[in-house]
């Protein structure tokens, strides 16, 4: 996986895409925690248990390992946002899908990030070798529905009352985009 350091163009062309190292962990984990705590419409929590720094960086080196990117967006030089991406499913005929995650800082919303991070995780993911990228979206979340649709994402299922979030039941939407050759 080899996620050039580069700036992105206008709207917002002081982002700063780039692999991300321990030193970002601080931030990134502050962006999850308040995206768990509050969530779309501040339905809550959807890990059971606190996410540490230990853990973030365990799963940053499983992903380097699987040739998986994990990048972070930063503007002057602070991190505002970050992607991922990780295998699909971990069975053998599954290698060459990825289900990608983004997490952008709440002050710096619709102004670029998410859409920089998902364009830089979709060349990445293609120059990794793999072929289909999938994201799991809540319904609720329409501002990530629509960035998904307009990078060429297609929505492909539809779970109902899947996850359960402070008492709330919500949907997810299935998205998939095809990133690399035929096989």
């Amino acid at each position: 996986m080899t996620v050039v350091e580069k700036q992105a163009s206008s709207p917002a062309a002081s982002i700063v895409l780039r692999p991300s190292n321990d030193d970002d962990v601080p931030a990134m984990l502050g962006i999850y925690h308040h995206h768990i705590a509050n969530g779309v419409g501040n339905l809550g929590a959807f890990e059971p248990t606190p996410f540490h720094a230990d853990d973030l960086k365990a799963r940053r080196k499983n992903m380097r390992k699987h040739r998986l990117p994990h990048i972070v967006a930063t503007i002057d030089g602070t991190v505002v946002g970050y992607a991922y991406a990780v295998l699909f499913r971990k069975r053998p005929a599954y290698r060459f899908t990825v289900k990608h995650s983004i997490y952008v800082h709440p002050d710096h919303l619709s102004i670029g990030i998410g859409r920089a991070l998902l364009s830089a995780m979709i060349q990445a993911c293609a120059d990794a070798g793999f072929r289909q990228m999938i994201g799991y979206i809540d319904s609720a979340n329409v501002a990530s529905l629509r960035l998904h649709e307009t990078c060429g994402f297609r929505q492909v299922g539809y779970l109902q009352a899947v996850a359960l979030r402070f008492g709330e039941w919500t949907d997810t939407v299935l998205v998939q985009r095809s990133i690399g050759p035929e096989i």
